[in-house]
């Protein structure tokens, strides 16, 4: 392993992390845009680091010059999703993608791990293009639920505590919680509908308010400042009583405001 240029080396896996995270990231406002919900939550990225790769070669006894084919990992995407039928979603979207290539997919959720371990994993072989040209890496996607990344993290920390040789109180105790984990992902399933719309209504609550908000902005902008602060008022008013039916006749009242503020403001022209 002596003599490797590591950040030669990791480069091109840094790169692809951050296209992939644009890419994903675009796809979740796409999908937003397009059917109000997005089956994906966030998206994070990393690149493995080096004592971590040389740990994984040795244990997989993977040689120096075979680390971009046998360490399929060293750029790693994580997509978290609400629900798992998400995972599902995503799963088929990223199939169906022409900028990369699908090698093998593992279904650690419906064949999950001895250890409680659920996770969706693809290897891709993702295209990147640098300074020194054209290459190709390998990067694992993980596509995983709330719950299922929070037992996944914990366990991942006291693998490195107990260097993968776990008590077997603790491997029992983690089994149980992969399954309490397993349980709520569930149970979150079955009031799915319920948990859309009230988080639709907080959503639609909350960009009334913003439009409301910047609509008088734009009254005193435009020097129209005794009707910004009239209905700056009503505002205040309708806020107090979360009476959001009044706010979305305010919303309405004052785009007409702003667009005959506007004409007028042209005509002194």
């Amino acid at each position: 392993m002596d003599g490797r240029d590591w950040n030669l080396f990791l480069q091109p896996y840094t790169q692809a992390v951050e296209e992939l995270k644009i890419k994903f990231k675009t796809m979740r406002s796409e999908l937003k845009a397009t059917e109000e919900y997005a089956p994906i939550e966030f998206v994070t990225g990393r690149v493995k680091k080096i004592s971590s790769i040389l740990d994984k070669a040795k244990r997989l006894q993977v040689s120096d010059d075979r680390l971009h084919i046998g360490i399929e990992d060293i750029a790693g995407i994580r997509i978290m999703c609400q629900f798992v039928d998400d995972i599902y979603r995503v799963a088929a979207l990223i199939r169906n993608r022409k900028d990369f290539k699908l090698v093998y997919e593992k279904d650690y959720i419906t064949n999950y791990k001895e250890s409680g371990y659920r996770s969706f994993h693809m290897i891709i072989e993702y295209p990147v293009q640098t300074a020194l040209g054209h290459t190709l890496i390998l990067a694992e996607i993980q596509i995983r639920t709330l719950a299922m990344n929070f037992w996944a993290t914990i366990e991942h920390s006291l693998k490195y505590k107990y260097k993968e040789s776990l008590p077997d109180d603790v491997k029992a105790r983690l089994q149980r919680a992969a399954e309490a984990a397993f349980l709520l992902d569930n149970e979150m399933t079955s009031i799915r509908k319920e948990i859309l719309d009230a988080q639709t209504s907080f959503e639609n609550d909350s960009n009334v308010v913003q439009s409301i908000l910047s609509s008088i902005q734009k009254l005193y902008s435009l020097h129209q400042v005794r009707t910004a602060a009239r209905y700056q008022m009503r505002f205040n008013e309708h806020f107090a009583k979360e009476d959001y039916a009044a706010l979305e006749q305010l919303q309405l009242d004052l785009a007409a405001e702003v667009a005959n503020a506007f004409k007028n403001n042209k005509d002194l022209i």
